[in-house]
């Protein structure tokens, strides 16, 4: 009997922020997002400059932790659930360990987008979600074989999804994804009318 066996996995891991303490006031934590957005010039000048929609700290601040104790306590519960999942990937470490290597705030508004992207130099990355308004995008997860398919047909509508050309995660507020770096993503147009905002990082192994 022919046997059939599905190889070489990509791994996505989704849990509840909450699942790690501390505990993670959302209310406050959506209201420094707001507070960091508004004082920050020179990620809004960046923002402008660079025509990205709404506000990002990714290319202004590096010290968030520093700046809100609640974003040190969020960085500590981001540890913990990054060491869970490189214990599912049996990621040989060594005398070595995987470290927060940048964190930033995102707020897109309504019709917004971030195109498809990769995080390099880093191991893992992730997102946790602050506000996700009904109708504010998922997160698009693009299959990291798809440039080698060529010639190959499409899939069968309702494929199974290991199969799936790209996958749809739509996060509610207080999870927390996590996946390879090298796993391509996106964030499609927010219909919202309200903004979604978001919380991602890098962690390097070092």
């Amino acid at each position: 009997m022919a046997q059939i066996r599905s190889l070489f996995a990509t791994r996505l891991y989704r849990a509840q922020l909450s699942e790690y303490g501390p505990a993670i006031d959302a209310d406050e934590l959506e209201g420094s997002c707001y507070s960091i957005a508004e004082d920050d010039e020179a990620g809004q000048e960046w923002c402008e400059a660079n025509d990205y929609p709404g506000y990002t700290s990714y290319a202004s601040l590096t010290d968030l932790p520093w700046r809100f104790p609640i974003f040190g306590d969020l960085v500590k519960s981001l540890d913990a659930h990054v060491a869970a999942f490189a214990e599912d990937l049996e990621f040989e470490l060594g005398d070595k360990k995987l470290v927060l290597e940048d964190l930033w705030i995102n707020i897109l508004p309504e019709g917004g987008t971030h195109s498809s992207h990769i995080h390099p130099h880093s191991v893992i990355s992730g997102t946790t979600y602050v506000s996700m308004p009904e109708g504010a995008s998922a997160l698009k997860l693009e299959d990291p074989r798809l440039p080698m398919m060529m010639a190959a047909p499409t899939r069968k509508k309702g494929c199974r999804e290991e199969l799936k050309a790209f996958v749809y995660e739509a996060p509610a507020v207080g999870d927390v994804l996590l996946w390879e770096s090298w796993l391509r993503h996106e964030v499609p147009m927010n219909m919202s009318e309200d903004e979604r905002i978001s919380v991602s990082f890098n962690y390097k192994w070092e």
